[in-house]
Order: structure tokens, then sequence, then C-alpha cells
């Protein structure tokens, strides 16, 4: 049975771990022994104790925003992975591909390093990630954007991440939003999912909430996330965003949920999804809203096109930090049902038709198989 060791920088989860976490069942059946190296505490180590996932601890930060330095953290990686003797190295995340190149390379040990994210890097940062025996990609956008960076495109691959499409899938709405917010029967939901950040473009969003509002007074937005930077211009755009919020016309039409665990069934209970990203590898929310049927506007940038191509059905894309734009196709979604209804069709095809988590994880054991011959 070989042994499969997953590196994960951060205790919390988002996209990434999320994404990963939802191939562990079809890896374990194929016969890998799973362990994930991850911080003693938080979200994640959680979640892996709940579901009964072993884990070994590594901290690579002190705090949100400090890192220890590269040389520790790469002794400390080191260490654990002699103490684990994996068969093969999985690095979760562009930061611990980086962070684990040149470790796995002087132990001798296969790895592969994933590449979720869309960053500017150093030509030391690139270096580090063409030592791993392969390298994934969530998208092309995302290959083709490191390729012109340095990366050995050889050894990449582009794996889309999957959803549970059980899970997420079109269900009729129960209202319980409408009653868990106190809100009339007749109010209609627009949600903003994702961390509350700067990259994320959550104020682009609130501002086209300002036309929508105006427009369509019955409709309320929904902030679905949290801020996971302690960075001063973190907590500033977070202020600036209660502040908006707190000022008419969107006073008493923006609510903050925070993390939610039931996106699942609160998808279907609103009309749209909006997402301002000004960059995006490839959104997992946009991945779980199709997959539930739900009508999308979304900033046409980085991956998103690849699950909404444009002049397909499937969405709307509009340009990234438009909230004029984003405020017209919302409404013109408002005002249509029978386009929202078709979109729902055509989105639900296009989860089942490229990103099954079946079919992911079929194809992340392959890589996983590959690796170790």
């Amino acid at each position: 049975m070989p042994r499969l060791l997953i590196l994960c920088e951060y205790p919390t989860v988002l996209g990434g771990e999320r994404s990963m976490l939802a191939t562990l069942p079809a890896v374990a059946a194929a016969g890998f022994e799973i362990c994930i190296a991850a911080p003693a505490t938080g979200a994640l180590p959680a979640l892996l104790d709940d579901r009964c996932v072993p884990r070994v601890t590594w901290t690579a930060r002190i705090e949100a925003n400090h890192r220890l330095p590269l040389a520790e953290l790469r002794e400390s990686l080191a260490a654990v992975i002699r103490r684990t003797a994996p068969d093969l190295v999985h690095a979760n995340s562009l930061s611990t591909a980086r962070i684990a190149g040149p470790v796995i390379r002087a132990l001798g040990v296969r790895s592969i390093g994933h590449l979720r994210d869309i960053l500017n890097l150093s030509a030391s940062a690139i270096a580090d990630l063409n030592q791993h025996s392969t390298l994934i990609a969530v998208s092309h956008a995302t290959r083709n954007f490191h390729q012109r960076q340095g990366i050995n495109l050889q050894k990449c691959r582009v794996l889309y991440n999957g959803i549970d499409l059980d899970e997420f899938r079109p269900r009729p709405a129960t209202r319980y939003l409408h009653r868990e917010l106190q809100l009339p029967q007749q109010a209609r939901f627009i949600a903003v999912i994702g961390q509350l950040g700067i990259r994320k473009g959550t104020d682009v969003a609130l501002l086209a909430a300002q036309h929508t509002v105006a427009q369509f007074p019955e409709t309320h937005w929904l902030l679905i996330g949290e801020r996971t930077s302690s960075k001063a211009e973190s907590r500033d755009f977070e202020i600036k965003l209660q502040q908006m919020s707190s000022t008419p016309p969107l006073v008493g039409h923006v609510h903050f949920l925070g993390n939610r665990a039931d996106i699942a069934t609160l998808l279907p209970e609103c009309t749209l999804l909006v997402h301002t990203a000004h960059q995006e590898p490839l959104g997992r929310v946009l991945l779980e809203a199709i997959a539930a049927g739900t009508s999308i506007v979304a900033t046409n940038v980085g991956g998103t096109r690849e699950i909404i191509p444009p002049g397909e059905a499937a969405g709307i894309l509009v340009p990234k930090n438009d909230p004029a734009a984003i405020a017209q196709a919302a409404a013109s979604l408002l005002s249509d049902e029978s386009r929202r209804v078709s979109m729902a069709l055509y989105a639900r095809h296009r989860a089942e038709q490229a990103f099954d988590i079946r079919d992911a994880s079929r194809r992340l054991i392959e890589q996983y198989e590959a690796a170790l011959t």
C-alpha cells in the first residue's frame, strides 16, 4: 500500500482544502495510505480528526501572516518526511510546493506540486516548483500563466477540481433563509461567496448592489465568508464593506453571514450568485453554483471562462472591476425567469460534463500512480 503525505500550510478549510478533502475517499479506496501534514489546531485539523484522517503536525506559521523562515520550514518539513517515510508527497498548494521542492529533491522522494494560485513569482520560486516530479494546475489559465514565468511545461498537467454532484444539485427552495433572516417571502437573495478580501472584489459587488437594490428593492445581498488575513489593509477593507453596507441604499439589504456549512442547500435558495474576483484560478464556489443550477454573474478572469465558456448559456461573464456591468447583468437575470431556468439546465450539464468529483478523483489517482512508476 503506497504511503501518501499531503502537505497543507494553513489550518483553514478554503477552496484548496475542500477540493483536496473531496478526493480522499476515492484515493483511500484506490489503496493509498493517507497522512496529512498540517498545523496542530484549527478548522482543518479538527475536520480531519472528525473524519478519522491520519495527520501529523507541521507548523509553517507563527501567526496567520507570519511564516517561519524558509530554511526553518524546510528543515521541519524534512523531519516530517523522514518520520512518515512516504512513497509520494503531494504539496496541496503553490506555497507548500515552493517550500517542498528542494526538500523533495534532496531526499529523493517522488512528489506532486499543486498550483492553485495565479501569482507573480520570483525566478527562485519557479526553480523550487520545478524540483517536483509532477506539477498539477487547476486550470489552463493557471498553467499558461506559470508557463510564462518559467515552470517546466512538460511536467505540468491540468486537472480540474471536482464537485460532489449529489451534494450540490438543484433543489426546490424551502425559504429557510427567509425565516432565518426574518425577511418577507417576496425577498430575493443574491449571494457573494468567498473570503472578505481585496482579491475577491467584494467592494465591487456592493457597488453593483447599490444599483440593483435601487431597481429591485426586494433584493437582499448575502456576503458569505470571512476575512482570513490579519493584515492592516485587510482589516481596513472589511471595515469599508461594513460602512458601505450601512449607508443608503444598502441599509438592511446586505447580510454578513460569515462562514456557512450549508452552501449546498443555500445556493438553491438564491436567485443569483455574483462573483466579482479580480483574479481566479478556478473558483470552487462557481463549480458549486453550476452544479446547484444557480444563475451566475462572474468576472471574466483566470479560469472562470473554463467553467463558464464565453458564448454558452451557463452564466454571464462581465469585465472585472465594473460594477455597472455586474448590475446590468444581474438586472437582466432578475427580470427574466425563463432565462434563469434555461441557464440552470445548461449550468448543471456543464458541471456533469467537466467537474464531477468522481472523474476528478480518478484523474488525480492516475497522476499519483504515474508519479510512483
